[in-house]
């Protein structure tokens, strides 16, 4: 099969792109700068020089391609409103080149954009409509597409996709810590993250594209809910500075526009994941990887 990826040069796209080619697959990943093209070279993957904001070429790739994996996202958080209007644009156009087609696309979102808090997610839960509070539209471009008939399926991802080069969420928190000289939580710090090490991620998205045409919605979710106050604790150890209890108004002061996220109480399931696609996670859970996969290393930089 040869697969499409966008952002196949980012942290979850090169370990998608690194899972697709160890199991026999092409992969035509996307590329938008000369360095993105050679770390896919060296890889083993085709280039196709582009970007999320060309469609042309969106549109190229999806109609040469036997699937596609839309891991493609612009990480801006100052401009979170246009990354996220981007994205949407990039699935519909990613869809309508398949359109009257069997070919699979996998569109990646996240957890945190579900309400089912107080209770464990489902893959059969919603995602809350986009706002102007949180305007991602991942799921609805994709759900939209499917009511068309387009095979787009739905890949969930935690707040925490872990391991080494990871530059998300957790390595944000441990730069805050760092400059604040504390690592924090709110209140009791029982408000669960659930995680997935970056390599079982992949493994998902490939078995997702192998399973072959549908709509369906997948957790890539190995561990169901930690802690946040056990998050702040292994990152309070690593820079070995105080952990401490805040106030959801000191919290403010902490995490800045990140207390959306150190609030974010969202345990999951993927107990449907594992039964359709038969996917096992064998990664490190997420503690381990703190104290282990070089976060504290690679954040000094």
């Amino acid at each position: 099969m040869r697969v499409f990826v966008t952002g196949a040069t980012g942290f979850v796209g090169s370990a998608v792109t690194a899972e697709l080619l160890a199991n026999g697959h092409r992969v035509l990943g996307l590329a938008r700068s000369d360095r993105g093209a050679d770390q896919l070279r060296r890889v083993g993957a085709e280039i196709l020089r582009g970007a999320l904001e060309a469609p042309a070429t969106l549109e190229q790739g999806a109609r040469t391609c036997d699937a596609i994996i839309h891991t493609g996202f612009i990480h801006d958080f100052s401009r979170f409103a246009e990354s996220c209007a981007i994205d949407r644009a990039a699935i519909e156009t990613l869809g309508a080149a398949i359109e009257g087609t069997s070919k699979p696309l996998i569109v990646t979102s996240g957890l945190a954009s579900l309400d089912a808090a107080g209770r464990v997610a489902l893959e059969a839960d919603a995602a809350r409509p986009p706002s102007h509070a949180y305007p991602r539209a991942s799921e609805a471009a994709a759900r939209a597409l499917a009511e068309r008939g387009i095979h787009a399926g739905i890949m969930r991802l935690p707040p925490s996709v872990h391991g080494e080069g990871d530059h998300g969420f957790v390595p944000m928190l441990i730069d805050m810590a760092r400059q604040k000289g504390l690592s924090a939580y709110i209140g009791e710090g029982s408000n669960v993250w659930p995680a997935v090490h970056v390599k079982d991620a992949a493994s998902a998205f490939r078995l997702a594209v192998e399973h072959g045409p549908g709509s369906g919605t997948f957790h890539a979710v190995a561990e169901q809910g930690i802690a946040f106050r056990e998050i702040a604790q292994a990152i309070a150890a690593g820079l070995g500075i105080p952990c401490v209890s805040l106030t959801p108004a000191e919290a403010g002061d902490h995490f800045g526009w990140f207390s959306g996220f150190a609030a974010l109480d969202q345990a999951a399931s993927s107990q449907q994941t594992r039964a359709l696609l038969g996917w096992v996670a064998t990664g490190p859970d997420l503690l381990t990887d703190i104290r282990e996969a070089g976060y504290f290393r690679a954040s000094t930089g």
